[in-house]
């Protein structure tokens, strides 16, 4: 299968990379280098033991994609590019809307443009908002309660309507929860830009010393310790989702939608003591305010994909740690 890879530099990216081309399958990535780097790819290249096509472009430019999309000929597009820090989602909502909505719509007019009928979709549990029950189903009313949730949930709508209007066209929309951890070779992982967003790389820059303390968002929460609960997956596990998720598309016409997470959840305060407990390393950590946006607790119900797509979440909460930790501890600069 060839496959077209939005984002595929950035951390997703080069994970459900190295899991395509593992397959034996063909890869054209296309990437604005914004949040990430062409040194991953190279570390990809190395781990693969195989080549692939990198085309340097934006999502919003539909020249650029059709071109891109003209020469590699692809069967299928993995659509993950984008804008994910919900913080600043809230500060700057037009920005969001106009990379993550605009450069979808734009994907979606450069696929028809140029016969590409298959999408799978790299959407968000944020779709969901303030749980009415947990753990969420892909029935579970959708409501996203910040910005960066809503251009996920507007990017859904927009394909099923791509769908509805009919010309064989197939969807496959992953809803994921947390993705924690790096590849177990320690070449690829985390490398956010400036201060991270998410929690796993915060607690790994603390262990490493390139941060000196832990900000835990909320002490308050309706949970076990009073600090928010999520379902924390393994990126290598969510990785191998896409590729289920793109077998899944091949053989049906429509759209569907996955939750892809574990079905178990773990607070804050949980995970930094999971950390604590592999790496032996201490974590020192003080309580800020809540951030905008934030919700108490998020968990899946992945029945549907266990059932539909055969796919399952394999690793635990210590092995997430062990291998975000080692990502860290043998690149404490990241990629640079």
């Amino acid at each position: 299968m060839k496959v077209f890879l939005t984002g595929g530099a950035g951390y997703i990216g080069t994970h459900v990379l190295n899991e395509l081309l593992g397959r034996g399958w063909q890869a054209c990535v296309f990437d604005n280098f914004s949040n990430s780097t062409p040194a991953a790819l190279d570390r990809v290249r190395a781990l693969a033991g195989r080549d692939f096509d990198v085309v340097e472009g934006d999502i919003t430019d539909h020249g650029g994609l059709c071109a891109a999309l003209s020469a590699f000929r692809p069967d299928a597009v993995i659509h993950l590019a984008g804008l994910k820090a919900v913080g600043e989602s809230v500060r700057d909502p037009l920005l969001y809307y106009r990379n993550n909505v605009y450069g979808a719509m734009t994907l979606l007019q450069a696929m028809q443009d140029t016969g590409v009928a298959r999408i799978v979709f790299s959407s968000s549990a944020t779709v969901y908002g303030i749980p009415l029950y947990i753990p969420y189903d892909e029935v579970h009313p959708l409501a996203p309660v910040n910005p960066y949730g809503r251009t996920k949930f507007f990017i859904e709508e927009i394909i099923r309507d791509w769908i509805a209007a009919g010309n064989g066209q197939s969807a496959v929309l992953l809803r994921y929860f947390n993705p924690v951890g790096a590849h177990d070779s320690g070449r690829i992982g985390e490398d956010p830009t400036g201060i991270p967003d998410n929690l796993m790389p915060f607690v790994s820059q603390v262990a490493v010393g390139r941060r000196s303390v832990l900000d835990v968002f909320g002490d308050d929460y309706e949970t076990r310790d009073g600090t928010g609960e999520r379902d924390y997956i393994h990126v290598v596990d969510l990785a191998r989702a896409h590729l289920d998720a793109l077998s899944h598309a091949v053989g049906h016409e429509g759209c569907d939608v996955f939750n892809i997470g574990t079905g178990r959840g773990a607070t804050v305060l949980e995970l930094v003591h999971m950390f604590e407990r592999v790496t032996g390393r201490e974590i020192p950590y003080r309580i800020a305010p809540r951030r905008d946006g934030d919700i108490p607790i998020m968990r899946a119900d992945p029945t549907r994909a266990h059932e539909v797509l055969g796919w399952r979440a394999e690793r635990q909460l210590d092995e997430m740690c062990r291998t975000a930790w080692k990502w860290q501890s043998d690149n404490p600069e990241g990629y640079r």
